[in-house]
Formats: C-alpha cells, structure tokens, sequence
C-alpha cells in the first residue's frame, strides 16, 4: 500500500508498505479521505510537535475516515463495508485518568501519527489502516469522507467549548487565531449559542472566510485593527470567554487584556517547549480571571460526527483543497500556505 511517510524535516515522501492484517478486536478500513492537520504540519516543518520530535520515520495523519474492508475475530459492532470516521485516540481505559472520566488525558493513549511514544504510532494517510473497533463510529451514505475526517478537528473544538466551563448562551466570546481550530471553535461556540463572536489573526485572507463563512461577528487583523482590539480592554474588559487559538504569548496577553473579572481563558494552541515570557499575569489575579487548559477530546467525537452527518454544524467552507495521496508533499506545501487554504484533504489515488 501507499502511505505518506514523514523521516525528518521536510522529509515528506510517499513509499510502499506491506498490506496490514487485524488483529482481535480490530478493522481494516480503506482510506477514505484525510485532513492535514497542524501537528502533521510541524512535523513536516520542524520534525516534531512541541517535545514529540520524530527518531523514526511515521505515517502521519490523524483526521481520517474509511471503509471497513476486513475485520478481525470478535469484531461485532462494525460491518465489512461500513463507512466510519476513525477516533485516532487508543487509550488503555484502565489508567487513574481513563477511570476518572478524562481519557483524553491517557498515560498510555496511542495516538495515529504521534511521536509521542516510541516506537512512534503510524497514523492514517495510507491506502489501508488498522483501528480497534472502538474507534470506528459510522455514519451514513449521505456525508462526505472529508466532511467525516474533520470530526477529529470539531472534536478538538467542542472539547474546548466545554473546556469554558459555562453556557455559552448570550455570552461575549474572543477567539484569537483563525487556523482551522480557532474557526471550529467559532463554529462550536455559535452552536453552543454564543451571542458575539470577535476572531483575531495576522492572515487576512483567513479573516475575511472567518467574517464571511463562520457566523464571526468580527474578524480582526492584529496588525491593522490593534487599537480596535485595544478597545476591548477598556473599563474591567468585554469578553466572557476567551479561546487562545494560536500558540502566541502576544495573543495571550491580549485575553488577559479584554476577559471581564470572573471571565476564563482556554489556551487552545500549543506553545513552543520552554518558557513563555513577558506574559502580564496579574489581571489573572486582580480580576480572578480563570486560566484553563484544554487537550485533544475525550466523549466528544462521535457528537462531533453525528453534529456533521446532520449537518448541524458546516464545515463546507473549511474544506478548500483536496490533492490524491500520491501527491501528499505538494498538498503540505499547498496546506503551509495560509492565503491560498485552510484545510487540504487528502484523498485516494
């Protein structure tokens, strides 16, 4: 089979792997589509994700949705030839975190396409994949594979959404980075019946889809439009909650800037390892503003694919650009270049 292969920095290639068998309990599901996802991107960039960095070659890619074309020995929940988006968290469902309701938070997870571990865990851009039957949630004829593959990323988002730890209803909400996470989030937290939404990014191309495609109230260029954003800040704040999308300090001291006392923070994107400085941390404390952490998902994927399939959330305009497997380093590259797309797919040859 084809698989797209990552060996190093900018060592992206398409090579030839032997077919794969289930084992017990597990699927074989044919490659349906897949998303190229930020972490795919830094390893293709930098080889590694924060303090994931890559000692062997991997198979990339954790957004993913198929067919099931074998199973293996008592495999009851899933069929040969049910259409099903891939859950790439393997948690071991025994650990303190596991028990405790957070396996997103698993000791043992294996997650596809991670260097987290060692040997690392292949991910799901090839032309077969093997899943425990845990993973798989099918859906049916009427939704795209990649529409399903971004079930992975509305997971992600959703998970934050709840990670803001009130109703959203009729709140003020500030999203800074308008990647494909910092829109889902909008899209999650317009779902989640958020009265106004502020987005904020550098890239003006995906500010001007968030105002016109996300149901963004405002979509701000940090550069351009700094004193507007400024103005957030003024009196005790303006913003209930606030998503930090981009793994930026600067745009985390904006939310310490505009979130009212009593607000909360989620930092959605991740920093780079080591410190993170000049952050102004005492309005954290003045203005008891909670600062919260959120990671991955746990019970929110297979909403997430039931959101999709019903079509309660849309994310047609996410999907920009599509490219076959074989031609996965161009798609990266396509993908690293954020006025020309925000999601690229990849799809079967």
């Amino acid at each position: 089979m084809k698989a797209c292969v990552i060996r190093g920095a900018r060592q992206l290639s398409v090579e030839t792997y032997p077919d794969p068998s289930p084992g017990a309990g597990e699927v074989v599901i044919a490659f349906g589509a897949g998303g190229i996802c930020g972490s795919d991107l830094h390893y293709y960039k930098d080889g590694g994700v924060g303090d994931f960095k890559l000692r062997e070659p991997m198979i990339l890619g954790h957004e993913v949705a198929g067919t099931v074309v074998t199973i293996g020995s008592g495999v009851t929940k899933v069929s040969t030839g049910d259409r099903v988006a891939v859950n790439p968290s393997r948690t071991c469902g025994v650990c303190a975190q596991c028990r405790d309701g957070r396996s997103n938070l698993c000791s043992e997870v294996r997650f596809f396409g991670s260097a987290a571990r060692f040997p690392h865990v292949s991910g799901g851009f090839s032309e077969f994949i093997v899943a425990a039957e845990s993973q798989c949630v099918p859906f049916g004829p009427s939704m795209s594979f990649r529409t399903a593959a971004c079930s992975e990323p509305l997971a992600v988002a959703l998970h934050a959404v709840e990670k803001a730890g009130r109703s959203l209803v009729g709140t003020r909400v500030l999203i800074c980075g308008a990647g494909p996470i910092g829109l889902l989030v909008a899209l999650a937290a317009r779902f989640a019946g958020a009265m106004e939404i502020v987005v904020t990014d550098l890239a003006q191309q995906a500010l001007d889809a968030a105002h016109a495609n996300f149901g963004v109230d405002f979509a701000l260029n940090v550069r351009d439009d700094a004193d507007k954003i400024a103005s957030f800040g003024a009196g005790t704040g303006t913003f209930d909650v606030a998503f930090e999308a981009s793994g930026s300090a600067a745009a985390l001291n904006t939310c310490l800037s505009v979130v009212r006392p009593g607000g909360r923070i989620v930092q959605v994107g991740m920093f780079a390892p080591g410190p993170v400085n000049n952050l102004t941390i005492g309005r954290l404390i003045s203005r008891e503003i909670e600062l919260v952490g959120t990671f991955r998902f746990h019970g929110e994927f297979e909403k997430a694919v039931r959101l999709l399939e019903r079509r309660r959330i849309l994310v047609d305009p996410l999907l920009t650009a599509s490219a076959p497997l074989s031609a996965a380093p161009d798609a990266f590259e396509l993908a690293l270049d954020r006025s020309r797309s925000l999601k690229v797919s990849l799809l079967p040859d």
